[in-house]
């Protein structure tokens, strides 16, 4: 007959010490090993396998470390911690430290029975973080148990990875590409959405017929939606113009789902306006149907929208948690390194002559087009217009885009009616804030209508064909000039362009350039999303390979140049790449040119300045007042507000149908004038001002009203602290590193530049460590004995380390360390030992430190049931004197121990004999060990149930028992200096 063993003892089995975690049975354990994670857990057969119950050995005195040993084993220990009995389950198995503000959501999260939230902070301060957070604590804790993300397809990829690398949650992809298979492995009558627990869906995809009512029936209880201003439709569409179909059909999949009161729901967005308060209350709607009615104008109404609302700017949290926010000091205060603003210059550039005389031509073509089509009815006019703007817009691109539109026809000359036109013309030509999707948006279009046109335009293409190269093209030879100068002052920039040819254009001319160590490469839309993400990869490995030669030929200027169209404008990040941004394009609406800026302007970028170039012609016509009216609007907007506030399309949809129109009736010279100074069209400006000016006040109200005010930043602040305390913070794992990879004998070089990084050779340390830094580095880095950057940045490139504790090569580095001092019989360096004896003047009488690890029995309920769990703690506990009349210090008293330095050798004997004088009288501490246990459990139960206080149901039944005996891991005497005898011997 087996025995029974209670949740959180200790047995021993196959050779080592495991913990019985809640899911065991009688006649099956189901173990973790001892400070192991939760990849290692195993099934035991205690019938088939010998298992009996163990005790933690005790040090050995016989084992001393030096005075570091005590602060390196209590690190190793912490960092290696994934079950974490504070409220927050998730953070001790994440591989990122989230920021303190980004624990502010979820805290709101964890009030709420349901979790509803709008998530709207700022482009660049990191929403998927705080989703991902909340979806990995919701999971852990039981209160969901299955995951849908909704996103645009071109993102897809991109919140795989996310989630993989930085939550561990291993996601499906469901696009239009993948369904198939999927479809393929499925039983007879099986949804994939119920296969699957984890799915990362394209919204595009599921919101047709077929697919939403699959997915509707069978919805996780958990779903994110990405980008979730592009899910709603305005009601106060203006002009009678009707919402696109898109929008309605994610709308109708979002109402549907949200219909659920008992499915979580996280709605994340930088722009919830989107200019039309009508569309934001239709969002609100989607969170609790009772807040899209809400009176905001009241208190009552803010506070309840409060609950549910976050949204804060950059400057709200680029320093957090100081006395600003009402704390009483700066002990916990948090410096975000987002980029200073942006450096911005608009670069003019003068056609060529040949070029200026084709752009006549083409200006004149134009206008003949569209007086005749103006006579023969309202549909061959919008077909000529669309060509028309299709045909200006590449003509000032480049020669090559110019070139391809003039060899195709019109996509909107199949329209049957003039709104079948603007329907099939307006997506192309326009550069639409909410465009359905950018896939395909890059393609040229056409301007040729009919075949009495052709013999006109083919003469246009091959004149523009005849402009290739910077002889002709003016603004190609600007171009190479700006960034020139951007890769001699270091920087990696990316060049926007509008079309597909202009892109593929530019990365054949510029090969070449800009020096042979620049690499170049295009990204458009004719890859897909993996391969743009492939390529991006692709480059930014041979330049870094391009770099290394070049340092050893004592040549530094190795840069990377990316060539891009707006595919790769929204969601993508590219802030570990590039620093830099050129619109070679000028974009017909501002907010493309934020998305664009966005992708390198963000949270993780190096450069403490973006640098922004934006290139217009200032003799085409066309870009001069287009920057004119709208950029500078939109500029003086940012600036007043410190935020971007979405321009309306109706407004620069308006605004561009004025610059060409004038451009049509007066020419290309004409154009110079101002347009607010011409008859006819003031009126539509005053029109156009009123409407974004309503627009950015809607903005700044919502942002000064509404921002979030639930959580104070003193209950952020309490609970970083306490999760500090259990795990440590970014200071303490950067000097155990330092110190670990010394002792470890690997090659470390720290510049001491005040930025805290350094760098390590691990080619002469064990073994073992070599081979645990490979899987988490790559092989090649450490066969190769190559330098890996250590940064006090989570945000890190491929083969850098981040300095802090759920960072994989940090891991795997503490798990060697403490492995090793548990196992004497390690061979080679041991950096941490279990015991150890210090001289030193920071103590008047003797003194001794225990490093204690105690185990905890959780009982969380949830709306599931509840759940049994085991946790774990360590904690540093210190006394004066003997064991039988220990005086104990508190806790900031012991902690500061480790910190104390020897003032003196303490001779080895000595030292042996003080150090078994101290294990001996273990037993008599025995008792203060519980009652610090019982103490311990009384306060995790008060931080859980401080987090979920708005929740009763939750709480009820909310239990922290702790499992006897603690583990005594580490004993450390430390002796006053005065009354020690010192010879040579070993230093303790």
């Amino acid at each position: 007959m087996s025995l029974m063993y209670t949740t959180g003892s200790l047995v021993a089995a196959r050779g080592r010490e495991w913990v019985v975690l809640p899911e065991s049975v009688p006649d099956m354990l189901v173990l973790r090993p001892l400070g192991g994670s939760e990849d290692d857990i195993a099934a035991v057969f205690p019938a088939f396998e010998e298992v009996r119950p163990a005790e933690f050995a005790a040090p050995s005195p016989a084992d001393l470390g030096d005075q570091r040993a005590a602060g390196l084993l209590r690190t190793a220990l912490r960092i290696g911690f994934r079950s974490g009995a504070g409220p927050f389950r998730s953070l001790a198995s994440i591989a990122v430290e989230p920021r303190a503000y980004q624990l502010v959501p979820l805290l709101m999260a964890l009030r709420q029975r349901t979790v509803r939230l709008l998530i709207s902070d700022d482009v660049g301060i990191g929403k998927t973080v705080e989703a991902g957070l909340i979806a990995k604590e919701l999971l852990a804790q039981g209160e969901a148990t299955r995951l849908a993300v909704l996103c645009s397809p071109a993102l897809a990829e991109q919140w795989q990875g996310e989630l993989r690398e930085k939550f561990s949650l291993d996601a499906e992809l469901v696009l239009a590409s993948t369904v198939s298979r999927l479809e393929r492995g499925l039983e007879l009558g099986q949804s994939l959405f119920d296969k699957h627990p984890y799915t990362i869906i394209s919204t595009d995809f599921i919101k047709s017929t077929r697919h939403r009512e699959d997915f509707v029936r069978n919805c996780p209880d958990l779903v994110i939606v990405d980008e979730a201003h592009s899910c709603v439709a305005a009601d106060d569409t203006a002009q009678g113009a009707k919402p696109s179909a898109a929008n309605q059909l994610r709308y109708e999949l979002l109402r549907r789902v949200s219909a659920d009161a008992d499915r979580h729901l996280l709605l994340l967005t930088a722009t919830p306006h989107s200019g039309k308060e009508s569309a934001f209350r239709n969002l609100l709607g989607l969170v609790r149907p009772e807040l899209a009615t809400l009176d905001l104008e009241s208190r009552a109404g803010r506070e309840r929208l409060a609950e549910h609302f976050v949204a804060r700017k950059r400057a709200d949290v680029r320093t957090y948690l100081t006395r600003e926010d009402g704390l009483a000091d700066d002990s916990l205060a948090e410096r975000t390194a987002f980029p200073s603003d942006r450096w911005t210059k608009d670069e003019p550039y003068k056609l060529s002559p040949a070029y200026r005389a084709l752009l006549d031509d083409a200006i004149a073509y134009a206008r003949d087009r569209v007086t005749a089509a103006g006579e023969q009815g309202k549909r061959e006019a919008r077909i000529a217009w669309w060509s028309v703007i299709a045909l200006l817009r590449s003509m000032v691109s480049s020669p090559a885009a110019a070139a391809q539109t003039l060899k195709t026809r019109s996509e909107s000359a199949t329209a049957r009616t003039a709104q079948e036109a603007d329907a099939l013309g307006s997506p192309v030509a326009a550069d639409s804030a909410d465009n359905d999707r950018l896939e395909g948006m890059d393609v040229a279009p056409g301007a040729a209508e009919s075949e009495e046109a052709g013999a006109r335009l083919l003469e246009l293409s091959q004149r523009a064909e005849r402009l290739v190269g910077p002889a002709e093209d003016a603004k190609l030879k600007a171009l190479t000039r700006h960034l020139k100068g951007l890769v001699s002052d270091g920087y990696h920039p990316i060049v926007f362009c509008r079309y597909i040819p202009t892109a593929e254009y530019l990365a054949a001319q510029l090969e070449g350039r800009l020096g042979k160590k620049t690499k170049i490469a295009a990204v458009t839309g004719t890859l897909s999303p993996q391969q743009r993400l492939e390529r991006i990869e692709q480059l930014a490995t041979e330049s870094a390979e391009s770099a290394e030669s070049a340092d050893e030929a004592g040549d530094p200027a190795a840069r990377r140049v990316l060539i891009a169209t707006d595919c790769l404008s929204e969601g993508v990040n590219l802030q570990h790449h590039f620093d830099a941004v050129v619109h070679y394009d000028l974009a017909w609406n501002p907010t493309r040119h934020d998305q664009r800026e966005g992708r390198v302007d963000r949270y993780g970028q190096k450069r403490d300045q973006v640098r922004v170039i934006t290139m217009f012609g200032e003799d085409n016509g066309i870009d001069g007042k287009v920057l004119e009216v709208l950029f500078q609007k939109h500029r003086q907007i940012k600036k007043d507000l410190g935020i971007s506030v979405s321009v309306p399309d109706e407004t620069a949809s308006g605004v561009t149908d004025a610059v060409v129109e004038w451009l049509l009736l007066h020419g290309r010279q004409g154009s110079q004038e101002s347009l607010f100074d011409v008859d006819g069209h003031q009126e539509s400006f005053d029109r156009i001002e009123r409407e974004w000016s309503s627009a950015a006040e809607r903005e700044k109200t919502s942002r000064s009203k509404y921002a979030q005010r639930s959580i104070h930043p003193e209950e952020v602040a309490r609970e970083v602290a306490a999760v500090r305390a259990a795990l440590g913070g970014a200071d303490e794992v950067r000097g155990f590193a330092l110190e670990a990879l010394r002792d470890l004998d690997a090659l470390v070089r720290d510049p001491r530049d005040g930025s805290g990084d350094f760098t390590a050779q691990p080619g002469g340390a064990p073994a073992g460590l070599r081979d645990a830094l490979a899987a988490t580095l790559g092989g090649r880095l450490i066969e190769e004995d190559r330098e890996i950057p250590f940064r006090t940045t989570p945000a890190i490139a491929r083969g850098e380390a981040a300095l802090v504790r759920t960072d994989p090569s940090i891991g795997a580095l503490a798990s060697y360390v403490l492995d090793s001092a548990l196992d004497a019989n390690t061979p080679g360096p041991r950096p941490a030992r279990r015991c150890g004896v210090v001289t030193t003047d920071a103590v008047g009488i003797r003194t001794t430190l225990l490093l204690v690890r105690y185990r905890f029995h959780l009982t969380l309920p949830s709306r599931t049931g509840e759940r049994q769990l085991v946790a774990e703690d360590a904690r540093l506990l210190a006394y004066e004197g003997m064991p039988a009349r220990a005086r104990w210090l508190d806790d900031d008293a012991a902690a500061a121990l480790l910190g104390a330095r020897a003032a003196a050798n303490t001779h080895e004997q000595l030292a042996r004999n003080q150090i078994a004088r101290a294990l001996d009288g273990l037993p008599d501490l025995s008792a203060h060990l519980t009652a610090y246990g019982t103490r311990l459990a009384g306060e995790l139960d008060a931080s859980h149930r401080r987090v979920r206080k708005a929740n009763e149901e939750i709480v009820r039944g909310l239990k922290v028992v702790p499992q006897e005996p603690a583990d005594v891991l580490g004993v450390y005497v430390y002796l006053p200096q005065q009354s020690v005898p010192t010879a040579t011997g070993a230093e303790a």
